[in-house]
């Protein structure tokens, strides 16, 4: 028993070497994340943690802010934007690194509020004056609220329905106004309330604004980072995939 203590002691001890070396390569990497993709970023972020002991750190906020943000040097190392312009930006002006550019969604927008019938499933309600708030992202920041934009401007209502508009920084804000009753409906994204029971809603057809192409992009900062690597490889992975189309993205 006492010859076998050591070959014991042996075993044990590069269990644990194995151990704390994998703990060691596990890193973490810095995303900022569009808005609307909160929920389904979240949900990825843990699978990819489970998967690869990497932690992502995420940050939520609309798209616009986030490119002045990273054109200022903040420490992110992944963008997932709302959009194709701010990634081919960020690849064009040196941020980001060339070729690692990919959309990993194509995102929906919804006309949407807290009250059962108030919004019918053809946004007739936008002609029939039976609301004083409209809440919408700002279209210069969140792309969603570019294609809200679009969409009233395609139906000819943007000059009539102006004085209602109310504007939130992010899609997450206009989200807010309706939760909260500020506005009594509001375009936002189809991921934001693909769990929601009650109230009413239009899915606004594709056709009424530009698509919503969402991309991720690898930023300079993350070039050398494993974690960064390893999350944009897993961003395309059919897990994730799965992950993205559960919150109502189409996905190629």
């Amino acid at each position: 028993m006492i010859a076998r203590r050591p070959m014991l002691i042996a075993a044990l001890a590069g269990a644990l070497s194995l151990a704390l070396g994998g703990a060691a390569s596990a890193g973490e990497t810095k995303v900022a994340v569009a808005a609307n993709f909160t929920e389904a970023a979240k949900d990825i972020a843990a699978r990819f943690k489970a998967k690869t002991g990497h932690e992502a750190t995420l940050s939520f906020g609309a798209s616009g802010q986030f490119y002045a943000q990273i054109a200022n040097g903040a420490p992110y190392e992944v963008f997932l934007s709302a959009d194709v312009e701010r990634p081919r930006k960020a690849e064009a002006e040196g941020l980001a690194v060339p070729g690692s550019r990919f959309t990993y969604a194509t995102g929906r927008l919804v006309l949407f509020s807290k009250t059962p019938g108030l919004v019918d499933g053809r946004g007739a309600v936008l002609r029939s004056g039976r609301f004083e708030k409209l809440a919408i992202a700002d279209p210069k920041a969140a792309p969603y609220g570019q294609a809200a934009l679009e969409t009233l401007t395609k139906l000819k209502l943007y000059d009539a329905l102006k004085p209602k508009i109310v504007q939130g920084g992010s899609i997450t804000q206009a989200y807010q106004y309706v939760q909260t009753g500020a506005a009594e409906l509001g375009f936002v994204a189809l991921s934001q309330v693909a769990g929601e029971k009650g109230g009413s809603r239009w899915l606004v057809p594709a056709a009424d604004h530009a698509p919503i192409e969402q991309q991720a992009v690898l930023l300079k900062t993350g070039q050398d980072s494993a974690a960064a690597k390893a999350f944009m490889a897993f961003l395309r992975s059919g897990e994730a995939k799965a992950i993205i189309r559960r919150y109502g993205y189409e996905v190629r």
